[in-house]
């Protein structure tokens, strides 16, 4: 489109497709908003465009949210289906964020997308879409946990008395003749029977739902083991219940509490996955708040309130003190310090006059401003930021959960291994063949439930996470504990993290004459009627050593020079050594101590009094106490160190000197935070990011592993995967130290899982028969899961004695 008529032919022609109500067309935006009374198809809109001579791009990709998906093989389905529509190039979908990424090589109707994979079974819309709905999908995901929790407390509340019932007459000396003399061993049985039912068709309804319809297609998932082994165990034990003639002697037994205890441990796991889901977009909803909802603009000289979403480039937009900034823009009118820590990261605002360049979502302090509006809607860099995190989040991450793998061939094993166990007593077993083959068959599916299985991996990260709860490191995200541990290169911002993020007064030199009291509550009292954070560093110098600070006669400030005031009768001027020699002072006798200050990150400001040069401060935000062991730890751990940060390249270097790190990457914006991170993962390998500010969130959602201090912004916290509660950076090789620990146990716990179910699998099929007359009863069969669990768990805690490297107290 080129011209006003072209916008026109474009408006007639899609008001032309039925079922469009208006279209609106934007030349500068080069975009066309489409309202309709139902749903139509995007390629008739496309083609009403094109019959008109113009072009609609195809998008590179499009995402959605994708509802339902448990496990792995969830993902693979949804992934499988996405891949087999005409024109996916490639399609990646995250189970932690439930988004699926698909890229385009020509265009397609979305709507193509989400039916192939609600043909798979899940249910999904375009994340266009879900965007306008979010407050729905917070709901809907409370409601989901709520759900859980309801269900949970159920299960516990009937499964507690089977429990009890079932494994108390074995464990407890004495109690199975107790229950066998009064209410009667039959009684239990039929009570059992009621509470496990209950439990299984109340709780346990959502496994067999979603379970058997995935065996049914040949691609079970955790659901489908789920059902499996407690359908065993419940079925083996309704026969037992009420048809024990048809099982041989000795075997007549029931399993209720098995299939019970699986079902609510599974539940356990399930709400607990569930609250972790929810704080996923939790990143982006805190960066979205940021931006503001209405902007006063100016047009025609006439000064009105209107959305955001209808702003236009070039509009004249109001800036009043203590809002935030509505748009990327430039400063026409006004003077003002903004505060750009969500941007740059820096506590230092940054003060702004006609032609400087103001970002959206910053705030402005003090002045009012008026701005012309540079970029609007999506082109905003906070709007970018967001895309940034949302993509980071959503990659593809190359590590997924051991269990979720081998969920791929586990069951049909399993299940094959029954069959032909069932068949080959069947035709070779001894009279009753038949109770054999069911017997023998029952005791392979029991000894093969997922109970060890789906309590390996989540027990070990409870507990884990737990102990890392307790020494101040939270491990928002499991994974994390898988990834951490890989870590070669750890890539820390540096205000807030490495240093404590505000400024300070370090230092102060008075000469010959003059009292540092004295000198000092002056420039306190000049420095008072500022806003730079400089000055505003001395006030507080002043304040907690508890000086008096005289009152102020007159005050005026030079710009780019400094301040001048009269207090109590004295002259007081306090700038950069150029404002000195401009007084005609000389302030060579500071010069060695200058250079000596620069050297160490801090800004050095001079102060004459009376026309005579008195001292020299310097104004620095102080490197931690705890930063430098905590460097020397990681070093010592074999990782390389980097530092990336938004501050100048001399105080970077000069911070980076004094730590020893290895790599410096300074004056870079979020973007190059993220490129940053990009090229140092290459070159080094796993990477974990440490910061603490609004501006480091896509870096942290990039990073394989993300640490935010605690002390930090929320969005920095939300968007990580690891929080140190107390800002002490020696909680990262704590941390490190403690995903060894935990992934050394999860491997223990799968080994024992599965070498346990291979190695008794053969026996439950009846492999020693012919030699030994020997067979594994379903009883030993349910010990001996029992036994496995019992394993993992007792194992599992053993993570609650891990002892940190390092001693951590807050800064």
């Amino acid at each position: 489109m080129t011209c006003a008529s072209c916008v026109g032919r474009v408006e007639r022609a899609l008001r032309a497709v039925a079922g469009v109500t208006s279209a609106e067309v934007n030349l500068s935006t080069e975009r066309a908003l489409v309202r309709t009374l139902g749903a139509i198809s995007r390629n008739d809109l496309i083609e009403a465009i094109e019959s008109t001579g113009y072009a609609v791009p195809a998008p590179s990709a499009l995402d959605f949210l994708v509802e339902g998906m448990t496990c792995a093989s969830c993902v693979g389905r949804v992934e499988r289906a996405l891949q087999g529509v005409q024109g996916v190039a490639r399609a990646s979908v995250n189970l932690a964020t439930e988004r699926a990424h698909v890229e385009l090589s020509q265009n397609i109707d979305p709507v193509r997308l989400i039916n192939a994979i609600e043909e798979a079974g899940y249910d999904a819309k375009l994340v266009e879409a879900a965007a306008a709905a979010n407050d729905q999908a917070v709901e809907r995901r409370e409601i989901e946990t709520q759900a859980l929790k309801r269900d949970l407390a159920i299960a516990i509340a009937l499964t507690a008395p089977v429990f009890a019932l079932e494994m108390g007459s074995h464990l407890i000396p004495g109690a199975h003749s107790l229950i066998e003399a009064t209410i009667g061993i039959t009684s239990t049985w039929w009570l059992q029977f009621a509470l496990t039912t209950a439990v299984l068709f109340g709780p346990g309804l959502r496994f067999y739902k979603k379970g058997l319809p995935a065996l049914s297609r040949l691609a079970p998932d955790m659901n489908s083991l789920v059902a499996v082994g407690t359908i065993a165990a419940y079925g083996y034990s309704l026969i037992a219940t009420f048809a024990p003639q048809w099982l041989p002697r000795g075997t007549v037994n029931v399993y209720y509490e098995a299939a019970a205890v699986i079902v609510t441990l599974i539940l356990l796991g399930r709400f607990l996955e569930a609250k972790a889901k929810g704080r996923t977009s939790e990143a982006t909803n805190r960066l979205i708040g940021l931006q503001t909802k209405t902007a006063r603009i100016v047009r025609d000289s006439i000064a009105s309130n209107i959305d955001v979403v209808d702003l236009q480039l070039g509009d004249h937009v109001e800036v009043r003190p203590g809002e935030r900034v509505p748009v990327d823009g430039e400063v026409l009118t006004g003077r003002s310090f903004i505060d750009e820590s969500m941007i740059s990261g820096e506590p230092v605002p940054v003060e702004k006059a006609h032609g400087a360049t103001v970002v959206g979502g910053t705030v402005n302090q003090t002045g009012a401003l008026t701005i012309k509006a540079t970029a609007v809607g999506h082109d905003t860099l906070l709007s970018q930021i967001i895309r940034m995190v949302e993509q980071a989040q959503g990659a593809k991450l190359p590590i997924q959960a051991v269990v979720d793998k081998v969920t791929l061939w586990f069951v049909p094993a399993v299940m094959a291994v029954a069959a032909l166990t069932f068949s080959a007593w069947l035709a070779l077993g001894p009279s009753p063949a038949l109770t054999f083959a069911l017997v023998n068959a029952l005791a392979v599916l029991i000894i093969a439930c997922p109970c060890a299985m789906g309590l390996a991996t989540p027990t070990s990260i409870m507990v884990g996470t737990g102990r890392g709860a307790e020494l101040g490191i939270l491990f928002r995200k499991g994974d994390a504990l898988q990834r951490l541990k890989d870590a070669k290169v750890v890539m820390l911002d540096k205000t807030g993290t490495l240093t404590l993020g505000k400024p300070v007064l370090t230092d102060m030199h008075v000469l010959h004459g003059f009292d540092r009291d004295d000198v000092l509550a002056l420039l306190a009292a000049a420095e008072a009627k500022s806003e730079h954070p400089v000055a505003q560093a001395i006030v507080k110098a002043a304040k907690d050593e508890n000086l008096s600070i005289p009152a102020v006669d007159d005050f005026s400030s030079v710009t780019g020079y400094g301040i001048a005031a009269t207090v109590n009768g004295r002259r007081v001027h306090v700038g950069a050594d150029r404002f000195m020699r401009q007084l005609g002072l000389e302030p060579a006798v500071f010069e060695t101590l200058a250079n000596a200050l620069a050297e160490e990150a801090k800004t050095p400001v001079y102060a004459a009094i009376d026309g005579v040069l008195a001292a020299i401060v310097a104004v620095s935000d102080p490197i931690k106490p705890t930063t430098p062991g905590a460097i020397k730890a990681l070093h010592s751990l074999g990782l390389k160190v980097a530092m990336i940060t938004g501050d100048n390249r001399h105080t970077a270097n000069a911070v980076a000197k004094s730590l020893g790190i290895d790599e410096v990457v300074a004056e870079v914006l979020p973007q190059g935070k993220l490129d940053a991170v990009r090229r140092l993962k290459t070159q080094f390998g796993a990477s974990a990011y440490i910061g603490d500010g609004i501006n480091d969130a896509p870096a942290l959602a990039e990073a394989d592993v993300g640490l935010a201090i605690g002390t930090g912004t929320d969005v920095a916290i939300e968007a990580a995967d690891v929080v140190l509660m107390s800002g002490n950076l020696q909680g990262v090789p704590n941390a490190i130290a403690l995903s060894k620990a935990t992934l050394g146990n999860i491997h223990q716990n799968l080994f024992w899982a599965f070498a346990y179910n291979i190695a008794l699998i053969p026996l439950a099929a009846g492999a020693l028969y012919p030699f030994t007359g020997m067979l594994l009863s379903p009883v030993i069969a349910a010990g001996a899961m029992a036994l496995s669990s019992v394993f993992v768990l007792s194992n599992a805690l053993r993570l609650r004695r891990f002892r940190p490297p390092f001693i951590v107290s807050a800064v």
